[in-house]
């Protein structure tokens, strides 16, 4: 019984201990890969530094890791450190990680190469500062908070192009926007989902989901001019309709429980096939 008892306290410490230095937004991990993927990707179809974008890639997945220690030892997270014990594991995950980001770091910048990848941090150190202050303005800045993050989360699509090709051009910045709308329309349909688990039929769901349909139709408006303008290649465009079809959708199903954890998973593979898409619709051209 004892022995028992003790592989409880010490799987509750184990997760405790993951929770005061691992990231608990797992959504955010998705926001903040396929970017990378697909600004590297498309980067890399230009020709460019494979070992660069591996560089960035440790720096940014550091960088990222590193906000959830500083959270818990300065109490600005959910949870926070309390103990000495526990304040001294989350000093070491946050001297670690922060020696990792400065090899990293060290490695890209080496001989005043990638200076503009300071203009794109600033962009997300605003983007994260920004969204810590509206998480503590109220509830009802919950989503906003969300999106403004994205933005610091998407930066990285921008950014691992930049340093696989060593210019931060058109390709780079509507690498950013295609990734931003789409993570903006995911967050706004996983919010509808959770808020309107209970509601049935076309009607119910219409009331409560006409801002996510109003959404859906800029987005096809913006999509469209990005094309014609040749922003966009139409074949990334078309990376968009899975999304779009799975959010039109939705008004049209039958009432069924809602799974967080499922939604989370087909959102995730609804990621990984919009990245696929956009890589696809560059390398095909315009």
């Amino acid at each position: 019984m004892a022995s028992e008892t003790s592989q409880l306290a010490a799987l509750s410490n184990n997760r405790r201990v993951g929770s005061l230095i691992g990231p608990r937004e797992h959504g955010a991990w998705g926001l903040l890969l396929v970017p990378l993927a697909t600004g590297g990707a498309v980067g890399l179809l230009f020709g460019g530094s494979v070992l660069a974008l591996l560089a960035f890639t440790i720096a940014a997945l550091a960088l990222f890791w590193l906000r959830t220690p500083v959270e818990s030892l300065f109490g600005a997270g959910v949870v926070r450190a309390q103990t000495p014990q526990e304040r001294r594991t989350v000093g070491i995950a946050i001297v670690t990680l922060a020696t990792v980001v400065a090899a990293a770091l060290t490695a890209l910048f080496w001989d005043g190469r990638n200076r503009e990848l300071l203009l794109l941090g600033l962009i997300g150190f605003l983007a994260f500062a920004a969204q810590a202050a509206l998480r503590k303005i109220s509830r009802r800045t919950r989503m906003l908070s969300q999106i403004v993050g994205t933005i610091g989360l998407t930066i990285t699509a921008p950014a691992a192009y930049y340093v696989v090709t060593g210019e931060l051009n058109r390709e780079a910045w509507t690498l950013w926007m295609a990734n931003f709308l789409f993570a903006v329309n995911q967050i706004h349909f996983v919010q509808l989902r959770i808020h309107s688990a209970r509601l049935n039929g076309w009607a119910q769901k219409f009331q409560h989901g006409r801002n996510f349909l109003l959404g859906e139709a800029l987005l096809i408006v913006a999509l469209l001019l990005a094309w014609r303008f040749q922003f966009l290649p139409w074949m990334a465009a078309l990376a968009f309709l899975p999304l779009l079809v799975r959010g039109t959708a939705w008004f049209f199903e039958r009432q069924k429980a809602l799974v967080v954890r499922r939604l989370g998973w087909t959102e995730l593979a609804y990621a990984i096939i919009f990245g696929v898409g956009l890589i696809a619709g560059f390398r095909l051209g315009y």
